[in-house]
């Protein structure tokens, strides 16, 4: 985080490292970041309480600063792995968005494997569904993509107990994904057993 200083990312201010209370040979890396008093989930459940979704212009607003983080910190390679409202902080008076918690997050390096256990529910992209670990930033594409749908509707489009309940969803509303579409997220996916369901027209999504 100390190399990043972009307007939507929250900002370390400084970071210290503690001992543990039980043993001392556990350290603590504490961050003390600058103060931004609310999130875009807090924001979107209080529209939700009134029956009501965010006002588009505001949708617009938030994204546009959302993508702009991103595309800020895939410039360096560097993928958020856990983009949800809730790590959207933001400013009410200015309407300044700032993409925080960086605890996920790594720098992808090209044939080195990762873990695909990654991103909150909801918000995982279908390769990391089908248990991809050569994945790229666009997971966070996808996961910013949810977010948006999040706000339009005023509920998670992708909802899910578990990573096959939330493919069936996204199946809903993709349709059923070919072999080769499955492939190029999982060359080692085998099992390819899938209702065989034709994508839903956007417009009544």
């Amino acid at each position: 985080m100390k190399r990043l200083d972009h307007q939507n990312i929250v900002q370390l201010k400084f970071f210290f490292f503690s001992s543990g209370d039980k043993s001392k040979e556990e350290v603590y890396l504490n961050l003390v970041l600058e103060f931004v008093p609310e999130t875009v989930y807090r924001v979107a459940r209080h529209y939700t309480k009134q029956k009501q979704t965010i006002p588009l212009l505001y949708v617009k607003l938030y994204m546009y600063q959302l993508f702009r983080a991103l595309a800020y910190i895939h410039s360096f390679g560097i993928c958020h792995r856990d983009i949800k409202p809730q790590n959207l902080l933001l400013d009410p008076e200015s309407s300044i968005l700032k993409l925080c918690d960086f605890g996920s997050a790594k720098q992808l390096i090209k044939g080195e494997p990762n873990v695909s256990y990654i991103c909150s529910r909801y918000y995982r992209a279908p390769e990391l569904i089908f248990g991809a670990i050569d994945y790229t930033c666009y997971i966070d594409v996808w996961s910013s993509g949810c977010v948006l749908a999040e706000l339009l509707l005023g509920q998670p489009i992708f909802p899910g107990e578990s990573g096959v309940d939330q493919l069936v969803e996204i199946i809903k509303v993709l349709g059923t994904p070919s072999r080769e579409q499955i492939r190029q997220m999982n060359p080692n996916y085998q099992e390819f057993r899938f209702p065989q369901i034709k994508a839903h027209p956007w417009h009544k999504v």
